[in-house]
């Protein structure tokens, strides 16, 4: 078994190697090509820019067949896909890919993190392991990105609403007033409204473009305008009295939540220099006396032990953020 594996990375690192020549075989041709071109050229310059131009265009030829790649590897998984609901998160994301793509992507870069893992270890369960984590930072960052967006829009919403009632009471319909936001506000809200003005003009109407705003920013504070806003189209009132009340109330949850994450912030870095401690404790043993932890990577009690501390401190860290985690 051990040397099929040591063939299969051989052939690995042949086939890198093989890449790497193939690059500087091209740059080399370039670089002669270019020393041609100056032959007959009335300036010496022309030589790195020309070089520097093959260059980029060589890389923007291979970036496009990657988006080809993933495009058409996309659209052949979504044909079999029932149920798409990655693409509510790109949609939350505002990734311009598609679910499906995007679930190419991870398997990519989990396939990538597994060859690594592998030629380093030689060991499929490792291969396996890379496989998992690559595929689970990829969805990971895709969380940040969309936490980090619902934040934003949650900063912009006071901003909006104040825009929104001044523009009421100087006479604009509720439609102006948010193509008025659409125009002069920044990303993410801007962008969200622009969408909803986009759906409106191709003739969704104002409840169901609304609907679909709430459905890509998942935000309560946001939920409680459509709400009001939906009402007043019902029943009439001052929207603009009613917009102005509930900025107030969406600003006062806002400084609640800083003053909370401000008081848990304690909590949370307790979960991280406990899960980060047993990890640089090793580190430094590993250092000072190599011999101390190799029982732990010889032994199988000793990889089982390994395996059950880190499902610990992973539960461990899970419970921490939970209980610091207060919903408001």
């Amino acid at each position: 078994m051990r040397i099929v594996l040591s063939l299969l990375t051989v052939v690995v690192v042949m086939a890198l190697f093989l890449l790497v020549l193939r690059s500087k075989k091209t740059q080399e041709d370039q670089k002669r090509i270019a020393r041609r071109i100056e032959r007959f050229s009335t300036t010496r310059k022309a030589r790195p820019g020309m070089a520097g131009y093959r260059r980029k265009e060589n890389q923007a030829k291979l970036a496009e067949q990657l988006r080809r790649f993933i495009r058409q590897a996309g659209e052949r998984l979504q044909r079999i896909q029932k149920k798409h609901r990655m693409d509510d998160l790109m949609d939350q994301a505002d990734w311009p890919l598609l679910g499906s793509e995007f679930e190419v992507i991870m398997a990519l870069l989990g396939v990538l993190c597994a060859i690594l893992a592998f030629v380093i270890t030689l060991k499929w369960l490792w291969a396996l392991v890379g496989f998992a984590g690559g595929a689970a930072a990829a969805y990971m960052y895709l969380q940040l990105s969309i936490k980090r967006r619902q934040k934003a829009f949650v900063n912009q919403l006071g901003d909006m609403l104040t825009m929104v009632a001044n523009a009421l009471r100087a006479g604009f319909s509720f439609l102006q007033a948010f193509e008025l936001v659409a125009k002069e506000m920044d990303a993410p809200i801007g962008v969200e409204v622009r969408k909803v003005m986009n759906e409106i003009n191709v003739g969704v109407t104002l409840e169901d473009a609304l609907e679909n705003m709430q459905r890509r920013v998942q935000s309560p504070d946001f939920e409680l305008i459509v709400t009001a806003v939906l009402i007043q189209r019902q029943v009439g009132g001052n929207l603009a009295q009613i917009l102005d009340t509930i900025s107030g109330t969406i600003q006062e949850r806002i400084r609640m939540r800083r003053e909370v994450k401000a008081l848990t912030a304690q909590g949370r870095a307790s979960g991280v220099v406990l899960t980060l401690i047993p990890i640089f404790l090793a580190l430094i043993l590993q250092v000072i006396s190599p011999s101390y932890l190799e029982p732990l990577f010889t032994n199988p009690i000793g990889q089982m032990a390994i395996g059950g501390a880190v499902v610990l401190e992973v539960i461990g860290y899970i419970v921490i953020m939970r209980i610091v985690d207060i919903k408001l």
